[in-house]
C-alpha cells in the first residue's frame, strides 16, 4: 500500500518523499483513513513504528488554514516528545502552511503569548504548560476538531491524569479523540472509553525487539571499577554514536564529569537540564557532533534517533521491559546493533530475570584491565 492509496494529497506525499518516506508503516496504514474520516481511534504502537505521522498526516489533511481557530491539539507527556512531534509537523508545514504553536515548559511563555495573539491552527503541548495557557485564557479550545493524547500510558504513569481530564473538559464535546499508547493497560482503557465515542482499536503487533540483530554482552565488574571497565569497552569499540544509560540523574552527572575529564566527546541528558540546552544537545547528537549521550530512562523516552549502533547500560535497568526498551534503540530497521551491560555482584538477580525473560544467556565480555 502507498500514501496515494490512503488518499493523501500530492503536496504532503512530496514532502514525505523528500524526507525519505515512501511507504506507510503498519500503524499508518491502519489509522490514516479512519482518522481522516473523523473516527475516534485508540492505537497501540511503540516508539519507532511511525505513530507520530499516523496522526499528523490526517490532521494536516483535515485542518483548514482559512479557519481562524485551534483545530487540533496534541498532548504529549514530555518536552522531548513534544519537540520531536513539532519537528515532524514543521516538515509537513512545507506542504500546507498552517500555524503551529509548541507549548512546553522551558520555552518562553511571553513569546508563546505573542504567537497566540495571531491565529493558531495546531497546538503541540505538554499538560502543565497547556493548562497554564488555559488558566490565562490565552488558548480557546471550544472549536477544537481533533484531540490527540500521545504516549497515554506514560502520561498516566507520570501522574498527569487530572491535568489530562482538566484539558479535555475545556474542549469541544463534538471533537474527535485519538489515543496513542505503547501499552493498553486498564488505566489507559478507562481514560479512553470515558472520553471517546465508539473508538476503532488499532493494534500494531509489538515489534519484538529483534534481538537476533542485536549483539548483547555483559561485563561483570564492581561499582568501584565500573568506570574503568566502561572506558576500556569504549576505547575498544569506538562507536560512531552511542547512548550510555544510568539509573539516576546523579549518576549521569558523575559519569559525564568523569568521561569529560578523560577526554571523551560526551553530553548528558536528564530532566534537570534547562530546555534550550536539551534541545541543543539533542540536535548535536542527531548531527553526530556528540559521540556519547549519557542519559536517564525518562530523558531518553520517545527519542527515535537513527544511527545509534551501540547502547551501553552503565547501570542495570530496573525491569526487563526497561532493558528491552533501552536496547531496542539500536538494531533498528534491519541494521545490526550492539549492547553491553555492566553489572556488579548485587545486580545478579536482576540479570537472571532479564535472561529468563529473553530466553537467552547473555555472553560475558572479558576485559584486560
Amino acid at each position: 500500500m502507498n500514501f496515494n492509496e490512503l488518499g493523501i494529497s500530492a503536496d504532503i506525499i512530496n514532502v514525505l518523499k523528500h524526507t525519505g518516506i515512501t511507504t506507510p508503516t503498519a500503524v499508518q496504514q491502519d489509522s490514516i483513513i479512519p482518522i481522516k474520516e473523523g473516527r475516534d481511534v485508540i492505537a497501540e504502537a511503540q516508539t519507532g513504528t511511525g505513530k507520530t505521522l499516523a496522526f499528523l498526516i490526517p490532521i494536516f489533511e483535515n485542518i483548514s488554514p482559512k479557519v481562524n481557530s485551534v483545530q487540533a491539539l496534541i498532548v504529549s507527556p514530555t518536552r522531548e516528545l513534544a519537540i520531536q512531534i513539532t519537528e515532524q509537523a514543521m516538515k509537513l508545514k512545507e506542504a500546507k502552511d498552517i500555524n503551529i504553536l509548541a507549548a512546553y515548559g522551558g520555552k518562553d511563555i511571553g513569546s508563546q503569548l505573542k504567537k497566540l495573539s495571531g491565529s493558531i491552527h495546531l497546538i503541540i503541548a505538554t499538560p502543565g504548560r497547556l493548562l497554564d495557557h488555559l488558566d490565562r485564557k490565552t488558548v480557546d479550545l471550544t472549536k477544537l476538531k481533533t484531540l490527540v493524547l500521545d504516549e497515554a500510558d506514560q502520561m498516566l504513569l507520570m501522574g498527569f491524569k487530572n491535568e489530562v481530564e482538566a484539558i479535555i473538559k475545556e474542549t469541544n464535546k463534538k471533537r474527535q479523540t485519538l489515543c496513542f499508547s505503547a501499552t493498553m493497560n486498564s488505566e489507559v482503557k478507562k481514560l479512553a472509553y470515558r472520553y471517546m465515542k465508539d473508538p476503532l482499536t488499532v493494534t500494531v503487533e509489538k515489534e519484538e525487539v529483534t534481538l537476533s540483530s542485536i549483539q548483547q554482552h555483559v561485563v561483570e565488574t564492581t561499582d568501584r571499577r565500573k568506570q574503568d571497565a566502561l572506558c576500556k569497552v569504549l576505547d575498544e569499540d569506538n562507536p560512531f554514536m552511542a547512548i550510555i544509560f544510568c539509573r539516576t540523574k546523579r549518576r549521569v552527572d558523575d559519569l559525564e564529569m568523569a568521561l569529560h575529564r578523560r577526554g571523551y566527546n560526551c553530553e548528558k541528558l536528564h530532566s534537570d537540564i534547562i530546555q534550550s540546552k536539551r534541545e541543543r544537545i539533542m540536535k548535536a547528537f542527531r548531527n553526530a557532533d556528540i559521540q556519547y549521550l549519557i542519559a536517564t530512562d525518562v530523558a531518553a523516552r520517545g527519542l527515535d534517533i537513527s544511527g545509534v549502533g551501540h547502547i551501553y547500560n552503565y547501570d542495570i535497568p530496573e525491569s526487563v521491559e526497561s532493558y528491552i526498551h533501552r536496547i531496542g534503540r539500536t538494531g533498528r530497521a534491519g541494521e545490526s546493533g550492539y549492547t553491553c551491560l555492566f553489572i556488579d555482584p548485587k545486580d545478579r538477580l536482576t540479570l537472571e530475570e532479564i535472561e529468563k525473560s529473553i530466553k537467552f544467556k547473555i555472553p560475558r565480555r572479558e576485559l584486560d584491565l
